[in-house]
């Protein structure tokens, strides 16, 4: 693998190799919940309940991503600067301490997560009748916390080495095998929530064999040695310090739905938070290409500004720019004509479409602004700055969606949340494209 394509490839065609695989990939992980959300939704003895048992469970799994997220993408994001400054035992140290990184959070994650798991569901908001389905969902999820932090982290770094579709690869292995099982042990074993969560921590253990077998091999730029494993206090901190702002995104995306469940709930009750959980699904899978697109861009930005290559840096934000945007817009048009649709693959309880649909249209009414926002605050994540990045990832979440959630709940009930999300959309992307605009000045 060439250790300069990064810096010599036309940015248009390398963007489109390390992005469209990554794209791919991102659109199938998001299938792992989804698909999961599908079968519970549509199972005569699940149902509504068991959609809220899910929703009500993904504030925990949010966090554990974001730990994963903080070392693959601060470890990437490293190991991508110091390939463009030459500095490749720098590299092999960032790798090695990412992934060991992600083994320690995982193995923290599963531990403490089964010790208190009642407690923390019923903080999220499970009601009497919900906490069964959530905690047996969930109690499985966490026995596979190390599959899905190793399996993500190798996900960063695939792009980094020069190779997306490894990554892409990886996830349609999981997803694949989660959706089958999803069938087997749901349809035909009626196993439940337990089946839905066994089928997704299979399919999590298969991308981490993948991905491991990837960066151990000779395949990529810099093979992972077990010597490079072994903690360093400057890589460890580097590493944390630089995915902070995924971590802070991530973490912030938790926070937000234990925010919303606990308002739906209030004002809504359980048919609301579950309407609610398959709008988050559909939101998933509007951003993840997105997020694939980042991982494309990001090994590219981070390169090039780690050799002080300033015009492939502009040049790499402005065809992602373009392309977020229009895929920004394609889904836009989906859910603005066909929401009931949408919401009937997940559940088809007429009190769920009704008021489904309604919530949908709102809930992304600037979803055509978010594409140039989220590579505008990625940007800030490759070169490094992180302070910027971290108040550009906390912005929409925290800063902004959080405080108005409460205030329109409080003015105008359950549809003051749905309000609340293109209010605040609109708002991060005035502020983040201004912000970029300062930047790029500098360059």
């Amino acid at each position: 693998m060439d250790k300069e394509k990064m810096g010599t490839q036309k940015v248009l065609s390398l963007l489109i190799e390390l992005s469209v695989p990554a794209m791919i990939g991102m659109i199938v992980n998001a299938i792992y919940n989804i698909v999961d959300r599908m079968f519970i939704g549509n199972a005569p003895e699940l149902g509504s309940l068991g959609l809220a048992g899910i929703t009500v469970s993904y504030p925990v799994t949010l966090i554990l991503m974001a730990l994963s997220l903080m070392a693959g993408v601060g470890g990437a994001t490293r190991f991508s600067i110091a390939l463009g400054a030459k500095e490749y035992d720098d590299a092999k140290y960032y790798q090695g301490n990412a992934l060991m990184v992600t083994v320690i959070f995982g193995v923290i994650f599963m531990v403490f997560g089964n010790l208190f798991m009642d407690p923390i569901l019923t903080i999220l908001g499970a009601s009497e009748k919900v906490l069964p389905y959530a905690s047996a969902y969930l109690s499985i999820i966490l026995y596979g916390a190390v599959f899905q932090c190793v399996a993500m982290c190798g996900n960063n770094f695939s792009p980094a080495q020069g190779n997306a579709k490894n990554a892409m690869i990886s996830q349609l292995l999981g997803a694949g095998f989660n959706i089958v099982f999803d069938y087997i042990l749901i349809v035909q074993c009626h196993m439940g929530m337990e089946g839905a969560a066994l089928a997704t921590i299979g399919g999590q253990c298969l991308s981490m064999i993948w991905q491991l077998a990837f960066l151990f091999g000779k395949r990529g730029i810099i093979p992972c040695r077990l010597e490079h494993m072994k903690i360093k206090k400057h890589y460890t901190y580097m590493i944390m310090k630089t995915g902070l702002p995924a971590f802070l995104m991530q973490l912030s995306t938790s926070v937000l739905n234990i925010v919303i469940n606990g308002t739906l709930g209030l004002y809504g009750g359980d048919l609301a938070i579950s309407t609610v959980g398959i709008i988050t699904s559909v939101q998933t899978l509007m951003l993840m290409p997105l997020t694939g697109m980042t991982q494309g861009q990001q090994p590219i930005i981070s390169y090039n500004y780690g050799a002080q290559n300033y015009q492939r840096v502009k040049e790499t934000l402005k065809y992602t720019i373009i392309g977020a945007t229009c895929l920004a817009c394609l889904g836009f048009i989906a859910i603005q004509l066909f929401p009931a649709m949408i919401i009937s693959i997940f559940n088809q309880e007429p009190e769920i479409i009704s008021l489904g649909q309604n919530a949908l249209r709102i809930w992304f009414i600037c979803l055509p602004l978010v594409g140039c926002q989220t590579m505008c605050a990625n940007f800030f994540q490759a070169i490094g700055m992180v302070k910027q990045s971290s108040f550009l990832n906390l912005l929409r979440q925290c800063l902004l969606l959080i405080p108005l959630i409460l205030i329109l709940s409080w003015l105008f009930g359950l549809y003051g949340v749905f309000v609340a999300v293109p209010i605040a959309d609109l708002i991060a992307f005035i502020i983040t494209v201004y912000l970029i605009q300062k930047r790029l000045k500098t360059l």
